[in-house]
């Protein structure tokens, strides 16, 4: 039985500020269905935590022991079981609220390449085939500003099981994709989803300060 939790994240931080000026909102054409539905549970958590602290309520009634079960579903393995769904529901009831991302398009480029590139594989992980980080993917389309993330998971084709699966953190210590979801300094995200050879479903976020597109030259904080 596969882990619903199976997520990798990575976080760097630089000490360049961005400019104050924020571009206008763009369409969000570029993405799927599936990735804006993604990129909406992204801002509900962020903007919200104690109301979305009832999904989390939610799911930590699906587990006998480390396993959980969607009603009709196949039941999956777990490492923590329900208490690091507990630990996450305390968590978003204490949490304050954060500033909604903006959605970018190179982001969500450099987000997909990575998901074209490793959804044809059976690896997970932030590593391209062409032994290429997020931050080289990223700066194929321009400049992160500030601070920029990754998260990746696996599995999962509903977006709000994408989300729960990142806050939650089920076997992670750290809860590292929690911080990156729930970091205040990440003001822009790019989003990209598709299939994987083992683990049927998954979804690249990359995360930034800001972002400055290479074809413009024009964002800074938000979206390109």
């Amino acid at each position: 039985m596969k882990s619903w939790f199976g997520a990798l994240f990575i976080l760097i931080n630089t000490t360049y500020l961005p400019a104050q000026n924020e571009a206008k909102p763009v369409s969000m054409n570029f993405l799927s269905d599936l990735e804006k539905q993604v990129y909406y549970e992204l801002n509900r958590v962020r903007s919200n935590p104690k109301e979305y602290a009832k999904h989390v309520k939610r799911v930590m009634g699906l587990f006998d022991g480390n396993l959980m079960k969607y009603p009709g579903e196949t039941a999956i393995m777990t490492t923590e079981g329900e208490s690091a769904a507990a630990e996450c529901y305390d968590f978003l009831m204490a949490a304050e609220p954060v500033d909604t991302l903006r959605v970018s398009r190179g982001l969500s480029m450099a987000a997909r390449d990575h998901a074209d590139d490793q959804g044809e594989t059976t690896e997970t992980g932030h590593t391209g085939r062409d032994g290429s980080s997020p931050f080289d993917r990223i700066e194929r389309y321009g400049q992160w500003l500030s601070t920029a993330g990754e998260n990746v998971d696996y599995g999962n084709n509903i977006a709000r099981r994408i989300v729960l699966s990142l806050i939650i953190d089920d076997g992670v210590p750290s809860r590292g994709h929690r911080k990156n979801i729930f970091n205040p300094q990440f003001k822009v995200v790019g989003i990209a989803c598709g299939p994987h050879q083992q683990y049927r479903y998954m979804c690249v976020m990359d995360l930034a300060g800001g972002f400055k597109a290479k074809k413009t030259g024009a964002t800074v904080r938000g979206e390109d």
